[in-house]
């Protein structure tokens, strides 16, 4: 197990974004990226949740609309990560899936890519 502060979680994972290709987050819009740490007891235990309309199942969307988040959980990341090179390994991993959620790819397909 592996722990950082909130602060330096916060930075590895705008660091993580800011490394994603460009053909990867070019389509983001209107989503928050936050982090919070999974209450205890709470299951499945999860590294993240998108929690949206993925993009492809969007009838009209505009103005006024409430942002899609993608919810990177802190705690339950730490308790699986050995040092601060895994941690972002899997910040890194687990920010891709929630994106692919946005895009609309379910979990097999994410899977597929490598990116489950």
């Amino acid at each position: 197990m592996v722990e950082i502060s909130d602060d330096e979680f916060e930075r590895m994972v705008a660091d993580v974004f800011d490394e994603l290709p460009d053909e990867m987050v070019r389509g983001l819009e209107n989503v928050a990226i936050l982090t919070a740490d999974q209450p205890a007891g709470e299951r499945p235990r999860l590294y993240g949740l998108y929690s949206g309309r993925p993009l492809k199942t969007r009838g009209v969307y505009g103005y006024g609309e409430l942002p899609d988040r993608i919810t990177l959980f802190r705690n339950t990341m730490q308790e699986h990560s050995a040092d601060l090179d895994a941690l972002r390994a899997r910040v890194r991993i687990t920010l891709v899936h929630e994106i692919g959620h946005y895009f609309g790819l379910d979990d097999q397909r994410l899977g597929e890519l490598g990116w489950a």
